[in-house]
């Protein structure tokens, strides 16, 4: 559920998080630099943007789109949230069993309406051009094939154990998939973000759109809106022993001249970021530019795709009255202990059915 969009029906009056720094002067200036001498990165930045990870077909071969394309493409998205955000009908008919196929809560049965999606309303620009996908290595701007022994590898543990990635609509209909709490998505549980959120690699989803960061002479933290999540990375040069395993991996940060790179390992195989291995390894830059924070980062992981790929998009600096919202999840999570006792009831369906054939 996205606070922002609560706050703009007039329910939140106020900032929940209002103690937080948000450093509007430090990213006004390109060049600003903290009292130890580094790059200052420091802010609230919004990643919202309507720039996908991958190129469309509609945009096969091309880096940029002109100033009217983009035009073009945000005034009909703009006219489909407004056809969306109209009041629904009173008498109309329930979805049939499984979604109509649309999209939208009628399409995913139990999905959000319009009113709580806010994806953002604007187009990526990086180097004073908007992109048509994040991804600029392959010059394809696709994900590289994926290995047939990761293809393998992911069809024999489908939904076995959790992803972080795991979009919120995921459904299986594979057996056993809701007998354990520990086999539904991090998502779905409120342990972190899906859609990669949280990162690394960090991207844009749905709602809850903003990030901050903060800075010391020895560590850097990344704050996420979605799910509350924290990433605390010290400025250090060798990572934790190899059996340590993190959620969002362990992260060690250094200065390239004046851009923050932080590397990551270590991750676990309970958030494989699109199907990766526990080999994976993410490398991210953070640069300050006109347009805000540039951030980049390579993905490397010799055990699912063929090449390293990378990818790059700008966080735009937040406005005076954006605050960073509290993200309440499930309010103690009532709505999952829901689906498990659903899960037990159609179990038993099954069985007394299975008793009369």
């Amino acid at each position: 559920m996205t606070m922002r969009n609560i706050a703009r029906a007039g329910v939140v009056a106020g900032a929940i998080a209002a103690w937080l720094p948000v450093g509007l002067a430090a990213q006004s200036k390109s060049t600003a630099k903290t009292p130890w001498g580094h790059p200052d990165l420091q802010g609230l930045w919004n990643v919202a943007t309507l720039t996908p990870l991958e190129r469309p077909d509609e945009a096969k071969g091309r880096l940029t789109f002109s100033e009217a394309e983009v035009r073009k493409l945000e005034g009909a998205n703009s006219a489909r949230r407004e056809l969306r955000a109209r009041p629904s009908n009173g008498d109309r008919q329930a979805p049939p069993v499984g979604g109509d196929g649309s999209t939208g809560a009628a399409g995913n049965v139990g999905g959000y309406n319009n009113f709580w999606v806010d994806p953002g309303d604007t187009y990526n620009k990086v180097d004073g051009q908007y992109r048509t996908s994040m991804i600029v290595d392959p010059a394809d701007g696709r994900i590289p094939p994926t290995l047939p022994e990761a293809v393998k590898r992911n069809a024999a543990r489908v939904r076995a154990t959790p992803t972080s990635d795991a979009p919120e609509n995921v459904e299986t209909r594979a057996p056993g998939a809701y007998d354990n709490p520990e086999q539904r998505p991090l998502g779905e549980r409120c342990i972190m973000g899906f859609g990669s959120v949280s990162g690394p690699p960090m991207l844009s989803v749905l709602y809850n759109n903003f990030k901050q960061i903060v800075q010391t002479p020895t560590h850097v933290m990344i704050l996420v809106e979605m799910v509350h999540d924290a990433r605390i990375i010290p400025f250090k040069s060798t990572h934790a022993p190899a059996n340590i395993r993190k959620w969002m991996g362990d992260s060690i940060a250094r200065w390239e001249g004046d851009t923050l790179v932080v590397e990551t390992t270590n991750f676990t195989d309970k958030t494989r970021f699109r199907g990766a291995s526990e080999k994976l390894k993410v490398t991210e830059r953070f640069s300050r530019v006109n347009e805000g924070l540039l951030y980049r980062f390579t993905v490397e992981d010799p055990s699912t795709w063929a090449r390293p790929w990378t990818a790059e998009y700008t966080w735009a600096a937040a406005k005076s009255d954006d605050h960073l919202y509290e993200y309440a999840c499930h309010e103690g999570n009532y709505a999952f202990e829901g689906i498990m006792k659903g899960e037990r009831l159609l179990d038993d369906e099954r069985a007394a059915t299975q008793s009369r054939q």
